[in-house]
């Protein structure tokens, strides 16, 4: 799946993306009071800590969520059935992405050292299963936002992004 972000004039992030199927949505983003734009964040610490079940997982699944458009494609006959089932087995994943993107949002848009400790606090609250990432995963993940948010905030050109097929919800 392919992400494109692009710089909205109003301050905002669009995000622009085409599955595998050939559909392409779009995705706005309300996030102009942060330099890291928000669903930035989410694919990059998604993808960094292999998370198939958070928000570009579940649409590369087929999810679609209330606030995106198709803009191009025409979804399958059963998109909406699709759509409804992805999210809602996905619905536990999402809340630990959105815990664990919140987080190292935080830390990259304050300019702060990666938060081990309230990385795995984030996974506790939402999961009983052993924390399953390491300092270096944890450090990589911020070390890539950081990076994609220096190109993002220096050029007004789209920055694009490549989702793997290996990470898609189900």
């Amino acid at each position: 799946m392919d992400l494109v972000f692009e710089h909205d004039p109003r301050g905002e992030t669009f995000t622009r993306i085409t599955r595998e199927d050939g559909v392409v949505l779009g995705l706005p983003s309300y996030s102009r009071k942060f330099r890291v734009p928000h669903d930035l964040a989410h694919a990059a610490v998604e993808r960094s800590l292999g998370l198939p079940g958070g928000i570009f997982g579940c649409i590369a699944a087929g999810g679609v969520f209330d606030n995106m458009s198709v803009l191009q494609g025409k979804p399958r006959h059963d998109a909406r059935e699709r759509s409804r089932r992805v999210l809602k087995a996905a619905s536990g994943s999402i809340a630990v992405a959105e815990s664990l993107v919140g987080v190292l949002h935080h830390a990259v848009e304050h300019r702060r050292r990666p938060p081990f400790a309230a990385a795995r606090e984030a996974w506790g609250v939402i999961r009983a299963e052993p924390y399953p990432f390491g300092d270096a995963d944890i450090r990589g993940a911020v070390e890539l936002l950081a990076e994609l948010v220096e190109v993002w905030s220096r050029q007004a050109e789209p920055l694009e992004f490549r989702w793997p097929s290996r990470l898609r919800a189900g």
